[in-house]
């Protein structure tokens, strides 16, 4: 027998019942559902009678005046005893409509009752058909999301069955086309995927986009996020669902009217971070809000680092694609929300202001975290802005990272501007680049030495770090990357950034057979009323790349792509039911996301204390 509390509601709804369920109703609930238990009611009359459900839908009110709201899918074998639950429900209504909240006198609970529609996953048995699924950009991301998909028609599949929950059996195979302006990158990414087609496209080409959107039931874009808007209007001109790992930005947020007069869902933000990072948060918050806490303080930190074995250069760093866009970021200014006072960073110092971070269940990581972006947002967002006094998002780097890219930053090494040296045209090489950004003469120079000690008193000298640990750091650094050396700089290199771009992607690579690690961790401090303790809950997600026939596959590809495809995969059995421009923080869609992702392999570990 299921406890009468809401601090069990949360399980409850979460995984709902396994009966098979032949009848079905959309059931809407709103009123003082938890803070009086009137949910705990109506979930006991389903059990009761022998019906199940599934949470569609949850919002919590944030106060003692505010209503909550449930939407769920109610089944059972029998029309009949479905007829009773839903008599019993309306009789649960009635009997609020006659006691009413005597200070507010609002209903204590309020009911709609609606059809669910059939989708054609709920045929009958035998009626195998395909299901199509457009991926447009075949970068690393693609062949994670691609792969899934493709295999999701096997019946012994453990993503299906845990998507499926026994609601209705997956008669479909999923034919998934990847779509690249390079005919040659799509063939590649779907080399030995069954049921997997290659196709050329063009996105500015309006016509060929329409063409291949049209053939299909899901789009899922993984273009560069300028490119999303071109693509979200021709979903929503063929009324298809559309999936991005994107961040939402003001122009997909317009298109929501438009997305629900189509009838359609535009999921956004439906990667690693942002994506799992958003689901992980919703779901600690939400437990937390189910039993009448509130959040004092919610942290997340997310890195894309390389794994420890393959962190052996002196920034213990790499990347796995152009540095332009890492170092840029690193310079972008940062808000957050500590102790209620909210601290701002300005975008030339967020690398200095890089702080010590260490998790207590991955003692060996020697981490350190810098500010991420505008943190305050998530506030409301994650709908615990008028309760946490702290509010803080980061990125995570092996320690040291910080003050070796603020002092490098310092020299002059990200400077975008021309720089005189580099417009000769006798072909500088990288020593005379590095000499004249050092304020040193080659010339009187000559061959002498230019090594870590040098390089090391010179930034001394410079004043551009006061410690020596750091400046011989970054010396190291400046050596490991060729900034030293005899050779001439490529023409097309004309300030210190594009140089430095150009080093590092070079010397800060992955090599074929290094794996890259991902990291995310989420703490959350909860106050409860009525002096009872507060507690601190924290959720942590670890993954490294995986070797697959020969290739590697990057943690990264995996843990935006997956999500992905598992979005695209909730879409085409319909169990995203909101329309319009969303991101996954509603239950609909974290649930059973989160429990696919476990399902997949990738382990979210969550303790608390």
């Amino acid at each position: 027998m299921r406890k009468s509390d809401s601090e069990d509601v949360s399980d409850n709804l979460a995984k709902g019942h396994s009966n098979k369920k032949t009848h079905n109703l959309l059931v809407s609930l709103s009123g003082h559902l938890f803070d009086q238990f009137l949910i705990n009611e109506a979930l006991d009359i389903i059990e009761a009678a022998g019906g199940s459900f599934h949470l569609v839908k949850c919002q919590v009110g944030q106060s003692t005046e505010a209503l909550s709201f449930s939407e769920l899918e109610v089944g059972a074998d029998d029309s009949a005893v479905l007829d009773q639950i839903i008599d019993s429900l309306t009789s649960l209504a009635n009997a609020s409509e006659n006691n009413r909240d005597q200070i507010s006198g609002i209903n204590r609970i309020s009911l709609r009752i609606g059809k669910v529609q059939e989708t054609a996953t709920q045929k009958g048995p035998g009626t195998k058909g395909t299901s199509s699924v457009l991926i447009i950009g075949a970068g690393r991301v693609c062949r994670p999301a691609a792969e899934l998909l493709a295999s999701f028609g096997s019946p012994s599949h453990q993503m299906q069955k845990t998507c499926m929950e026994t609601d209705f059996e997956w008669q479909n195979d999923i034919r998934v086309l990847v779509a690249s302006l390079y005919l040659k990158d799509a063939e590649e990414v779907i080399e030995g995927i069954p049921n997997a087609e290659a196709v050329q496209l063009d996105v500015s080409d309006h016509k060929s986009l329409c063409k291949c959107i049209s053939q299909v039931e899901i789009v899922i874009s993984l273009l560069p996020a300028s490119c999303h808007v071109m693509v979200a209007n021709a979903c929503i001109e063929f009324k298809k669902h559309l999936v991005t790992a994107s961040y939402i930005d003001d122009s997909m947020s317009k298109l929501d009217e438009k997305a629900k007069g189509a009838g359609i869902t535009i999921l956004g933000e439906m990667g690693l971070d942002p994506g799992i990072d958003h689901m992980m948060a919703m779901k600690m918050i939400n437990h937390a809000h189910v039993r009448k806490g509130k959040i004092k303080s919610f942290t997340s930190y997310c890195g894309g680092l390389p794994s420890p074995a393959a962190a052996n250069n002196p920034l213990a760093y790499k990347f796995s694609w152009s540095p332009a866009g890492a170092i840029r970021a690193g310079r972008n200014p940062a808000i957050y929300l500590f102790n209620g006072k909210t601290v701002q960073v300005d975008g030339d110092s967020l690398y200095d202001s890089a702080e010590k971070f260490r998790i207590a269940d991955l003692p060996a990581f020697a981490l350190e975290c810098l500010p991420n972006r505008n943190s305050l947002v998530y506030g409301d967002i994650y709908g615990i802005g008028k309760e946490a006094s702290t509010i803080f998002r980061g990125t995570l780097r092996y320690e040291g990272f910080g003050e070796i890219m603020g002092t490098l930053g310092r020299i002059g090494f990200f400077s975008a501007e021309t720089h005189p040296v580099l417009k000769q045209g006798s072909g500088p090489t990288f020593r005379m680049f590095l000499c004249e950004i050092l304020k040193m003469d080659s010339q009187k120079m000559g061959e002498a030495p230019l090594g870590e000690k040098e390089i090391t008193e010179r930034i001394l000298s410079l004043g551009h770090c006061k410690e020596r640990e750091t400046a011989s750091k970054a010396a190291k650094t400046i050596i490991f990357l060729g900034l030293h050396e005899q050779t001439e700089i490529p023409a097309s290199c004309e300030s210190p950034f594009s140089v430095t771009c150009l080093l590092m992607e070079e010397k800060l690579a992955y090599s074929s057979t290094e794996e890259d690690m991902v990291l995310l961790h989420h703490e959350v401090e909860v106050e409860f009323p009525d002096g009872q303790p507060s507690e601190n809950h924290r959720a942590t997600l670890l993954e490294f790349g995986k070797m697959k026939n020969g290739k590697m596959i990057s943690a990264m590809a995996l843990t935006v792509g997956i999500p992905a495809g598992i979005a695209a995969m909730l879409l085409l059995v319909n169990k995203i039911k909101t329309r319009g421009v969303l991101r996954p923080i509603e239950p609909e869609v974290y649930v059973p996301a989160l429990d696919m992702l476990q399902a997949y392999g990738i382990k979210l570990v969550e303790k608390s204390g």
